[in-house]
């Protein structure tokens, strides 16, 4: 069986193997290549000279050092005759081993000839020293280069170091000692590098530093220019900014390609060279290369539609709102149109149009701020299309504006025809200059078809002068230097003839301690409002302050920091008009009430035995108080020994009310009164005095003791000389009333005569419906009124005779130091605290008794 199967296979493929030109073998031709700088290609060619239908099919093997160890195996179609190349790409530098070529043809793509010969080329052999490939300085970021040691003959490589560090060996094939890097980046350090050291087995170690670069990038936006008609630049983007430490040098030159002109070196972005005569069309490409490869850009243009014109400033003439600048072309151009833009900053770009025969643009820049500064910038162009560049930024400040605000205060003179003027005014400058721009001002006022003019410094900011009673004109302008001023005017209108001010309006500070102040609007004031204050302290002089409300508003927010809290502040609102300003309403408030108002000064008070009668002193609309005074607060404290017990607390709510009676005491007790002014804030400074309420119809003696049980020789005198003390007033109280009941039963019978009488006399006005005295029932009405005067009886009294020998009169005494004390200075009366006591002494009817040590005295 197995000779059978023998013969059939080669009866089988006896015409193919006849077929097989076993004398014509392909013989590979081998090239090194260096195209890419690191010395990693090889060119296989061989001769093809037969072929067919399909095409033949070789097989083509690689090896590498001198065992042949096959690295690539590949097959390869071709379709003509001739010879045909590959071209392969080693990992490994072709330096670092040899390599092997051998081919063979496929019949059929399957019935391989025999093998070629190896065709090799021969790695490096050092003579005397290790090399180390690729052997270039230069290597492109990104790329993962393979590198080796190549030993002289004889000696044999260890290790190899990456940046002193022994990196791992690649399984390149007997005798290659390599390493591989990734992606290589550059380096951060001085020094764009890295470090890579050969070990022989000898532990000596030599080294070689590689520098990392990016290759050149290809110029973007190429475009061309002339200003001038003869000098042509070019210019374009050169992509990434190369480092200075950089060792991978760049070149770059420009070519006319339409031209036998020689290559022009230029600059890393730019490139200038002269046009040539009579060409306009030119065709350029830019080269850029270095030692890891070429970039190339190409560009065409006509040189007259490339022209640029170049402008500079000329002049500036300076103004207030507005500047005169002029802009020059140069270069002898031949201009059909010119138009020029101007940019201002800060403010906005114009266009215009200017005299292409003199090659001068002058521009009007207009609404800019007085005193301010500026920059310009200009440019040309002669298309519209193409613009040239910038010129230089020229700065220039506009000369200052000065405008017044200003305000008058107007006071009566004994004369009433004249009237003093002062005339206030604030500058404003439009401008941040140091030094002021203004030598002075003209205040001009006129009337009655009179004219008068004052000078001022620079340093003054009022006038004062005196006019008549009607209606004057104030002009107030600043002088300046450099510059311009708009004069302020002023109406004094005509004497009011003394019309009343506005009602008071009080104002209560907010949250935000500031000053809301509204008012009602007037038709009248066409030209807004004034808002005029005092900024002041406590009893010092006035800073008059004002403010202009524009017409159409009402309101004015003034902030808290310009006021000081517990300051009163009054403003004065005027509306002006053409006949000048009228007082139209009078605020007054405070940004932030506080408590500590100052106390009431006592002046007077009244003791009975159950109430009490304070009166005092108080300027409650002082304006130097730190809030609005609203009432009082009399505060009532019982004193027990050492200690102060409140009893009650009593509030007046009307502030222009001085007095009080307290009721409800109890008698012969002393007490604490404390009197306080009362605001928003509570209470403020307290006043104290003490007081003891009056005994009742008891007698007491010198030491408020009530006694009784006896009464001597003494004690007799003394109810003697009191009885007749009571019986003289009784004569007094009684004399007035024995008068008037003689008088009415005297005019009894002609009551009626005497009632109409009456009646005439005393008209009331008409519509009060008030009815006539009674005269009938007057004798009685009168007779109830004044028995309230009379003493009150008292059943009973103790009387207690201590001394025999004679005495003062008491009752004198009391009388003398009542009097001494309701008469005492209102100072006196409110500084004083010692308690003031009187004793009562009961008036009682004489009636003679019987001496005795001790017993009652009845009535």
């Amino acid at each position: 069986m197995s000779l059978r199967n023998l013969l059939a296979s080669y009866l089988l493929f006896w015409p193919v193997l006849c077929l097989v030109p076993v004398g014509q073998l392909p013989k590979p031709r081998i090239t090194r290549l260096d195209a890419t700088g690191a010395k990693r290609a090889l060119l296989v060619s061989w001769l093809v000279n037969h072929s067919s239908v399909m095409g033949d099919t070789y097989e083509l093997q690689i090896s590498r050092a001198n065992n042949h160890t096959i690295v690539y195996d590949r097959n390869i179609s071709v379709l003509n005759l001739g010879r045909h190349s590959w071209t392969w790409t080693s990992d490994l530098p072709l330096e670092c081993a040899d390599h092997s070529v051998r081919i063979r043809r496929l019949y059929n793509r399957s019935v391989p000839s025999p093998w070629s010969n190896w065709e090799t080329n021969s790695g490096a052999e050092p003579t005397d020293k290790t090399m180390m490939f690729p052997v270039q300085l230069i290597l492109r970021e990104g790329d993962s280069p393979v590198f080796c040691c190549v030993p002289p003959r004889g000696a044999r490589i260890a290790d190899m170091t990456l940046n002193g560090k022994i990196h791992p060996l690649l399984d390149a094939g007997a005798a290659v000692t390599a390493i591989s890097v990734k992606n290589l980046t550059i380096p951060t350090t001085l020094i764009k590098s890295i470090k890579l050291g050969c070990i022989k087995e000898n532990g000596q170690n030599w080294e070689v530093w590689k520098f990392i670069s990016f290759p050149s990038q290809k110029p973007r936006n190429l475009s061309c220019v002339t200003t001038d008609l003869t000098t042509v630049t070019c210019s374009w983007a050169s992509g990434r900014k190369r480092d200075p430490r950089d060792r991978n040098k760049q070149t770059n030159t420009l070519h006319i390609q339409n031209s036998g002109l020689s290559p022009v070196a230029c600059q890393q972005s730019s490139c200038t060279f002269q046009a040539l005569p009579r060409l306009e069309e030119y065709n350029i490409s830019v080269v850029v290369k270095d030692q890891l490869g070429e970039e190339t850009a190409n560009y065409c243009f006509n040189i007259r539609d490339r022209v640029v014109p170049v402008a500079k400033w000329c002049k500036v003439v300076l103004g207030v709102t507005t500047t005169n600048l002029s802009l020059i072309i140069q270069g002898n151009l031949t201009l059909d149109t010119l138009l020029c833009q101007v940019t201002t900053d800060p403010g906005s770009s114009s266009e215009l149009s200017c005299d292409r025969f003199s090659r001068i643009c002058e521009v009007k820049l207009k609404h800019l701020s007085p005193g301010s500064q500026y920059a310009v910038r200009g440019r040309c162009s002669i298309t519209g299309r193409l613009w040239g560049p910038w010129t230089k930024s020229e700065s220039f400040k506009t000369y200052p504006l000065v405008t017044l605000d200003v305000w008058r205060r107007i006071k009566q003179l004994s004369d009433p025809h004249s009237r003093q003027i002062t005339l206030l005014w604030v500058p404003h400058v439009s401008s941040s200059a140091p030094d002021s721009p203004i030598r002075g001002y003209w205040v001009e006022w006129s009337q009655d078809g009179k004219h008068w003019s004052r000078w001022r410094t620079d340093k003054e900011t009022r006038a004062e002068f005196s006019i008549g009673p009607g209606r004057c004109d104030i002009t107030a302008a600043a002088v300046l230097h450099r510059g311009s001023n708009i004069s302020a005017h002023i109406t004094i209108p005509p004497d009011g003839g003394g019309e009343s001010p506005p009602a008071l309006k009080r104002l209560h500070g907010t949250a935000s301690a500031a000053f809301h102040l509204s008012w009602e609007k007037q038709e009248t004031a066409t030209c807004g409002y004034t808002v005029e204050w005092c900024s002041r302290e406590p009893r010092g002089p006035c800073a008059l302050q004002w403010v202009k409300v524009p017409a159409g508003s009402n309101t004015l927010s003034l902030p808290a920091e310009n006021f000081k809290s517990g300051c009163r502040f009054t403003f004065n609102i005027y509306g002006c008009s053409a006949n000048g300003h009228e007082l139209l309403e009078i605020q007054t408030g405070y940004t932030k009430e506080l408590q500590s108002v100052a106390a009431p000064s006592l002046v007077n008070f009244t003791s009975e035995s159950s109430s009490v009668t304070l009166e005092w002193r108080y300027d409650e609309d002082d304006r130097d108080h730190p809030a609005f005074i609203t009432g009082y607060l009399v505060t009532v404290q019982e004193a027990q020994q050492d200690t102060l017990a409140d009893l009650l607390s009593v509030s007046v709510s009307d502030p222009r009310r001085k007095a009080i009676t307290i009721d409800g005491l109890q008698h012969n007790r002393e007490y604490v009164f404390s009197l306080s002014a009362l605001t928003r804030q509570g209470p403020g400074q307290a006043t104290s005095i003490s007081i003891r309420t009056k005994p009742d119809c008891e007698l007491h003696d010198r030491h408020g003791r009530s006694r009784g049980r006896g009464v001597g020789a003494g004690g007799l005198n003394s109810l003697l000389l009191s009885s007749l003390t009571d019986s003289a007033h009784l004569v007094q109280i009684l004399a007035p009333i024995l008068l008037l009941l003689v008088c009415a039963a005297l005019l009894w019978p002609q009551r009626k005569v005497v009632k109409t009488a009456l009646v005439s006399i005393f008209v009331y006005p008409a519509g009060m419906d008030i009815r006539a005295p009674d005269v009938d029932s007057f004798p009685q009405e009168m007779a109830k009124k004044l028995q309230s005067r009379v003493v009150e009886e008292c059943k009973e009294s103790y009387i207690e005779i201590l001394s025999t020998g004679p005495r003062p009169d008491d009752a004198a005494e009391t009388d003398a130091l009542t009097s001494l004390a309701f008469r005492a200075s209102p100072s006196e009366a409110s500084l004083t605290h010692i308690p003031i006591q009187v004793d009562y002494r009961p008036q009682l009817p004489f009636r003679p008794v019987t001496a005795a040590s001790s017993g009652y005295v009845s009535q």
